[in-house]
């Protein structure tokens, strides 16, 4: 549940399906249908779908490389938010955006898990949302040459950590059941 007053409905956060951040991700054309598939759910149940795009010096405004990839297109009557930082709320009009529409609950999909999903995904959590990730509806590129873990792992990682996070007023359903098998005491 929610911690934020009247808030009670929830959108679909599709963030930085762009053609340079997905161009190389790990299972790009699965992660990109199964979120084209999300979109058109949402939008044949009216459930808001807000839309985020990052630009900065590498990733520069109105370049090919910056726009949302050709299988997804925001609808005209979508919130598009810009952002600079791997955090979709900082320093960008989201909260607003989120708080017009009576927005407490968000369902999460998009790129690079590893960096602005997980970003946002804290970032929408302390800020009182109930946030949901879809765990097939996000990815990331292989940065394992760099000592990180391969993209599937860092997949796994985060869908098995996000499933248990809690916080007093959110917390996130069946996590101490869950925790409780993990731990071989169920």
């Amino acid at each position: 549940m929610t911690t934020l007053q009247d808030r009670p409905h929830t959108a679909l956060l599709v963030i930085d399906v762009q053609n340079d951040v997905v161009g190389a991700a790990h299972e790009r054309d699965a992660v990109v249908a199964a979120i084209d598939g999300l979109v058109a759910r949402a939008r044949q149940e009216q459930v808001p779908v807000v839309w985020v795009q990052h630009s900065d010096e590498e990733l520069v405004k109105g370049t090919e490389d910056w726009q949302i990839v050709p299988e997804l297109r925001p609808d005209p009557a979508e919130s598009v938010v810009e952002k600079h930082y791997n955090d979709s709320f900082e320093d960008t009009v989201l909260e607003s955006v989120l708080a017009d529409l009576g927005i407490g609950r968000l369902v999460v999909v998009g790129a690079q898990t590893d960096a602005c999903i997980r970003s946002t995904l804290h970032g929408a959590f302390v800020r009182g949302y109930d946030t949901i990730l879809v765990g097939d509806a996000h990815t990331t590129i292989d940065q394992s040459q760099w000592g990180a873990p391969t993209p599937d792992k860092v997949i796994a990682h985060t869908n098995l950590y996000w499933r248990f996070q809690a916080a007093p007023g959110a917390h996130r359903g069946h996590g101490r059941e869950r925790r409780r098998r993990l731990r071989g005491k169920a």
